[in-house]
């Protein structure tokens, strides 16, 4: 006997109270000979089921007891069914297995549970832009991640021609809509672009995580690095109050405030290089006022080239003067 059918006729019969090995049968497209089996099984093994003969009989649980397969509180379901509800609308899988898991959940659970997950959904598409689809090969990447087996990666890095490696696969990150893989190598952990993948096989070959690893751990330490090169170079500027919020949306974890001076905010803004920086201020125009020299000289060039190229053509003069 399958253990999953174990599982999911004790789920039919929690929420139906009482099954006839016909409808079991139905329901886990198996024959009514092998239904009669597994419940006969699930009596034997000590499962308290018994079956009651006549019209209008079946299989039933003793005493209608019920087993929470689940083994969650009430809270613990809602949270569940409120983070994998919205991931249901683009996974079918996600949503099997939430109806599953709202049979295994207590009667008195199960009504909260099923409103959580319709409470949300996630629209992954940016106002103008088309839905983003998910890279096929992230569900051949987490089968390694999850199987444990080793990977042949054919890898582009930027400026290079592609070329093959064996790799250890460690975690899959979706970075808003940009895709990570997480993978140990003979040079130790490496971050791999999901669209810079060529071609991902899994080899067959046996492959485990370092002891400790943590994929949350590893992917703030990424995070960490990146940002840190990121903000090579810092300027401060001068944004009026009334703007900051705007303001620090528009930048992120690179705007940091420093103090208020009159009616304006005085912030720290950082990036690669301070050209980066006055290309990301350009656009306020004469509303911020950039404090740090070099800066400013790319913004007077910036200013320059932009009145060069967009200043109208000066009307001709009256003949002869």
């Amino acid at each position: 006997m399958r253990a999953d059918r174990l599982v999911a006729t004790l789920l039919l019969m929690q929420s139906r109270g009482r099954i006839t090995a016909a409808e079991l049968a139905e329901q886990l497209e198996v024959s009514s000979a092998t239904a009669r089996r597994d419940l006969e099984a699930l009596s034997a093994a000590g499962v308290p089921v018994y079956p009651q003969p006549g019209r209008g009989g079946g299989w039933s649980l003793v005493g209608g007891a019920r087993t929470d397969l689940s083994g969650l509180t009430s809270a613990e379901a809602q949270a569940l069914f409120l983070i994998a509800g919205p991931a249901a609308s683009v996974a079918p899988q996600i949503k099997s297995a939430l109806r599953k898991l709202v049979r295994a959940l207590p009667q008195t659970f199960r009504a909260d549970a099923e409103a959580a997950a319709e409470a949300t959904i996630i629209d992954t598409a940016a106002w103008g832009e088309d839905t983003r689809e998910r890279p096929g090969l992230v569900t051949t990447l987490q089968t390694a991640v999850v199987k444990q087996i080793k990977v042949r990666l054919t890898y582009q890095k930027r400026g290079q021609a592609p070329e093959g490696r064996v790799v250890d696969p460690w975690g899959v990150v979706d970075k808003d809509g940009t895709w990570y893989f997480i993978a140990g190598t003979p040079d130790g952990q490496r971050t791999f672009r999901l669209d810079r993948i060529h071609g991902a096989v899994l080899t067959g070959t046996p492959s485990a995580r370092p002891p400790g690893f943590e994929l949350a751990g590893a992917w703030d330490e990424v995070v960490t690095a990146v940002e840190r090169r990121r903000s090579a170079t810092s300027a401060t500027v001068l944004v009026p109050t009334r703007f900051l919020d705007v303001f620090r949306h528009q930048h992120g974890r690179h705007c940091t405030v420093v103090e208020e001076v009159g009616d304006h905010t005085r912030v720290e803004l950082t990036a690669p290089r301070p050209l980066d920086i006055a290309r990301n201020v350009a656009g306020w125009g004469g509303l911020v006022t950039v404090e740090s020299p070099e800066v400013a000289e790319h913004l007077a060039t910036i200013g320059a080239e932009l009145v060069s190229r967009y200043r109208p053509a000066s009307p001709a003069g009256p003949a002869g003067t």
